[in-house]
């Protein structure tokens, strides 16, 4: 089976091209269909491949399936080639998976847009033309054995992040959100290519590859006197991961980006896309391991952008905007547990928040349809009593988020703030301070969008979805519900973490570092139940009975609200210091180039040849004789020049 592995990119290369040619011939349902079907296809191939690595020992479950001969120059040669071992597997399980899950959910909310107008035929075929290419790239990505493949994968994700957060270009929103994510990525890209240069000029050249494996030992090989450039390298890997993962200090393109389908927002902005961050540094352990300077800025930066993040998802009032920060803040958990060195624990986090953010996006979709098109919270209410199975699903997402006991979020976010204790205590108190604020947040938007009574005529009126939008987000539910049970912590004994032993290979070579006792890891568990529950309990008795002391809490942080809604004013800051320079320098370089030397030429031209044209209008009068002698004239000088000069 895992010869075959190249098969699981041929199934949405299929999609995207059937729907491509014959997508115009075929109604709405065909194209839906095929789109997912050529999904669902790749999961099953996904499976396939973890069954077939499980089959092999464990030191032996790294397989390099190579598909062509790509780059060969001398002794260095690049292959097109598909790793496959258990991270990528898990990565691909992830991306193939839910995003079945959402092309299913997308093929009934697709059939109109955020206003409920009805969508053409050629814009339908088109958002799942893209969906498609969005999963063949994400799955080059997390697949590829190399980093200039890596590359690859990581701009073409980028490219159909920018097609689908645009898909409403109609909207001057949509279209300048879908720019603003293009070109913040484009920064961390940057980053991305010189730090792939740098390791080919370092270590490439000399290995005959940019192999990961190779690169690996080569720089293992360096030892010491590579780790000043080992620190640089890594720090611009940090960058491109701080671009496409929206950490500090590029993490504001992702709250905009909400401006696409819902659907967009909970495979590329939530479950996928936002994650190649977290995998590449990851699969690139390696070589942090070897700067520990970089593996520090990674978990604070992780840490500081979960808090910055939380802290706006406070006060923000647009559903999905609440849950666009609640993902920065939960990537930021991400950074900060493979910051400390606790690449399972990230991974287990990574696969956990998939679950449950994209099943609060998908949801949060629902109410938007049943909204007709508002997000505003504070215009909700009661909407428990008109869309019961979507408050249901809605909760449990909210629970598993707020880290409540024994769901999925609280496993995963609880083993990366038991690691983050046993590296730095103030690491760990940013994470649970953090953690309350989390928990309040979700509650308030469950409180406030569906209990109460409604308050406004689109809550009065809102009412259930179609099976076709609520049946899929049930698979959800439960990975949301029991996902957590693959990543037990080692109180419950070393063999029940399914997850971790499943990555061990790995990561082999970090296990055993740091080690807690059992009392220190259940009193560290039994503060993170605490803590999820006191933030839920708190959101209760501010937005429910409206308690007197809750009220009084709010308002003793009220002098922090402005900057809170303001999102710390980074946009501004960004705008005044980064934006309008470079376009008052533009506008300069415009003014003098264009405006002065080039316009000044193209039109000096235009203004010849029109001059030009007017003396030889004037030659036209419709007098045949004149026309007569003209030609006589000519005919002279033509023959008066072969005499004189040819002959």
């Amino acid at each position: 089976m895992l010869s075959f592995a190249w098969i699981i990119l041929v199934f949405p290369a299929l999609g995207l091209l059937i729907n491509w040619i014959f997508g115009k011939r075929m109604g709405k349902s065909y194209i839906a269909l095929v789109a997912s079907a050529a999904v669902f296809a790749s999961f099953l191939t996904a499976v396939g491949l973890a069954a077939g690595l499980a089959a092999l020992p464990a030191d032996a479950r790294a397989v390099t399936v190579p598909l062509w001969s790509w780059i060969h120059i001398g002794d260095f040669q690049v292959d097109f080639a598909l790793l496959i071992d258990p991270l990528s597997v898990v990565m691909a399980l992830v991306v193939t998976g839910v995003g079945f899950i959402i092309h299913w959910y997308a093929a009934t909310y697709m059939l109109v847009d955020d206003h409920h107008r009805e969508l053409s035929l050629r814009m339908y075929g088109r958002f799942f033309i893209y969906l498609n290419f969005f999963i063949l790239m994400m799955l080059t990505l997390v697949l590829a054995n190399n980093y200039l493949q890596l590359y690859v994968g990581w701009e073409g994700v980028g490219v159909a992040s920018y097609l689908l957060i645009s898909f409403w270009f109609y909207k001057p929103s949509a279209a300048d959100a879908g720019k603003k994510a293009f070109i913040v990525n484009r920064v961390g890209d940057f980053g991305m290519a010189l730090a792939i240069m740098w390791l080919f000029f370092l270590f490439g050249k000399e290995a005959g590859s940019l192999a990961f494996a190779d690169i690996f030992h080569a720089a293992e090989g360096a030892g010491a006197a590579a780790a000043g450039a080992m620190t640089g390298i890594t720090l611009l890997l940090l960058l491109a991961a701080t671009g496409k993962s929206a950490q500090i200090p590029l993490f504001v393109w992702l709250p905009d980006a909400m401006e696409g389908p819902t659907p967009v927002s909970a495979l590329i902005h939530a479950a996928t896309m936002v994650t190649a961050g977290v995998y590449m540094i990851a699969r690139s352990h390696p070589l942090f391991e070897m700067a520990p300077t970089t593996m520090a800025v990674v978990a604070w930066i992780g840490a500081l952008t979960a808090l910055m993040a939380a802290s706006i998802a406070i006060v923000q009032t647009d559903l999905k905007r609440i849950l666009a920060y609640s993902t920065i803040s939960q990537l930021g958990y991400m950074f900060l547990g493979v910051g400390v060195g606790a690449f399972t624990a990230g991974i287990f986090h990574l696969m956990t928040h998939a679950f449950f953010k994209a099943l609060l996006f998908l949801t949060a979709g629902s109410v938007m349809h049943a909204m007709h098109g508002e997000l505003n919270i504070d215009l909700m209410g009661g909407l428990k009593q008109k869309m019961p199975k979507t408050y249901w699903q809605f909760l449990i997402g909210a629970a598993a988020l707020a880290g409540f006991p024994l769901l999925a979020g609280f496993w995963s976010k609880d083993a990366i703030l038991y690691e983050a204790f046993l590296k730095s205590p103030l690491l760990w108190g940013v994470g649970i301070f953090t953690a309350l604020l989390t928990a309040f947040y979700s509650f308030r938007a469950v409180f406030r969008a569906f209990h109460g009574d409604p308050r406004s005529e689109h809550a009065e009126h809102a009412h259930e979805q179609s099976p076709g939008m609520t049946f899929p987000l049930w698979f959800l539910v439960i990975g949301s519900l029991f996902a957590g049970l693959l990543g037990l912590p080692a109180l419950f004994g070393e063999h029940v973490n399914v997850l971790g032993n499943w990555l061990a290979p790995v990561f082999a070579d970090l296990e055993g570092e740091v080690h807690g006792s059992e009392g220190l890891e259940l009193t560290l568990f039994l503060v993170s139940s605490g803590v999820a529950l006191l933030g839920i309990f708190i959101a209760y008795a501010r937005y429910i009975p409206e308690w007197g002391w809750a009220k009084a809490l709010q308002r003793l942080f009220s002098r922090l609200q402005p900057v809170l809604e303001n999102k710390y004013c980074v946009d501004e800051i960004y705008m005044a210091a980064i934006v309008n320079p470079l376009r008052r320098l533009a506008e300069g370089f415009y003014q003098l180039g264009d405006g002065c030397i080039i316009e000044g030429i193209v039109n000096g031209v235009g203004a010849v040849t029109v001059r030009a044209g007017g003396y030889v209008a004037r030659m036209q009068t419709g007098v045949l004789g004149m026309y007569a002698l003209s030609f006589f004239v000519g005919v002279v000088l033509v023959l008066l020049w072969f005499l004189l000069f040819v002959t």
